[in-house]
């Protein structure tokens, strides 16, 4: 019995992802060929549909399974006269069943295979049955002179069969050392430093409550802070900056934000989070809030949400809540007149833009 080949190691297997546990599946072929010569082949009579059949044969002495080949010389049936017909046979098999492939060909004077044709799939064969071609070359040819298939009148017919036999699986497990890139935690760790107020170096004031925070990561973050520490302003001075525009509860998610680009809360106070971001120039927030005020964007909301949009400068937002506003002809909600000269100044100046994208 042949020898199962040991599989690659799985490193090599692919340039892709290494697996813990691997299978590698070997399915076992037994190759062999057979040289089969008929002298004095122009001499023979049969019949169409008459054989002639060659000795038995095997891939080695001690396989079991026997084999030999078919020929009609003169073809199989009524359809196939004026070829000559081959198969392969299965002569004897202590299995219920094998699968073989097999390639027939023909030897020219120099020794060279000719006219080869190839079973496309593994056949089934059982005892006693054959496969291969009706019409495997035409009589005519074969026995022409000029073509040189026959020389000294011997026809050489030359056979390769590749059978199947059972799979063989090897597993294993990875034993290469497997380095697991831990998952980047840098907002969680930034975020605990604002959190626990560790490392800080200066303090921040909103509405008489003190937050301490990191100068370097605040500059980092926003252009605003940046300013105020790097130039001889009181801020910088003192360490100290006091915000008087802000509500805490916006000012902490704002922070949040500059310290893990996150804003948990950004639903609920998506409006005034939204002035935080543009008085600070924190642009990815104001965008971020842009998206959830677009989200919430109604016909009762869209004359507050056009005011806010126009007076920070959120040019995605205004596009959005002017359509609306437009489109809607939304002036019988506003009660408030104050709000009405704002809207109606805005639109006689920015409404046949709209249009202008919506005709």
């Amino acid at each position: 019995m042949s020898r199962v080949p040991s599989p690659p190691p799985p490193a090599e297997m692919s340039s892709g992802p290494v697996a813990e546990s691997w299978c590698y599946t070997q399915i076992k072929v037994v190759k062999f060929s057979y040289m089969w010569t008929i002298n004095n082949f122009s001499f023979c009579r049969e019949e169409m549909g008459e054989v002639i059949k060659s000795s038995t044969f095997s891939s080695g002495a001690n396989d079991k399974l026997k084999w030999c080949l078919r020929v009609n010389p003169k073809g199989l049936d009524e359809e196939s006269k004026d070829y000559l017909s081959l198969y392969l046979l299965l002569v004897s098999c202590p299995k219920s069943e094998v699968r073989a492939k097999f390639k027939f060909s023909i030897l020219n004077a120099k020794g060279e295979e000719t006219k080869a044709m190839e079973s496309q799939r593994a056949y089934r064969f059982v005892q006693g049955k054959d496969w291969g071609f009706k019409k495997f070359i035409r009589r005519d040819f074969l026995l022409d002179e000029a073509n040189g298939l026959l020389p000294d009148d011997k026809l050489t017919l030359f056979c390769e069969v590749s059978v199947v036999q059972d799979s063989v699986n090897i597993s294993g497990q990875n034993t290469m050392n497997m380095v697991k890139v831990p998952d980047c935690r840098l907002a969680d760790e930034l975020g605990g430093l604002w959190e626990n107020s560790r490392f800080t170096d200066c303090s921040l004031c909103v509405a008489g409550q003190e937050f301490q925070a990191h100068k370097a990561i605040l500059a980092a973050r926003s252009p605003v802070f940046s300013a105020m520490f790097e130039h001889e302003m009181e801020e910088s001075k003192k360490n100290r900056v006091e915000i008087n525009d802000v509500e805490p509860e916006v000012f902490k998610e704002m922070m949040c934000f500059i310290y893990t680009d996150k804003a948990p809360n950004l639903d609920k106070m998506a409006d005034d989070l939204l002035a935080a971001a543009d008085k600070y120039a924190l642009e990815r927030l104001k965008v971020m809030c842009e998206d959830a005020l677009c989200t919430s964007l109604s016909v009762e909301n869209a004359a507050d949400i056009l005011i806010l949009a126009d007076l920070h400068s959120a040019d995605q937002l205004k596009t959005q809540a002017l359509t609306c506003f437009t489109l809607r002809n939304e002036n019988k909600y506003f009660q408030d007149k104050e709000k009405n000269i704002h809207i109606g100044v805005y639109c006689g100046i920015k409404c046949h833009k709209i249009k202008e994208t919506t005709e």
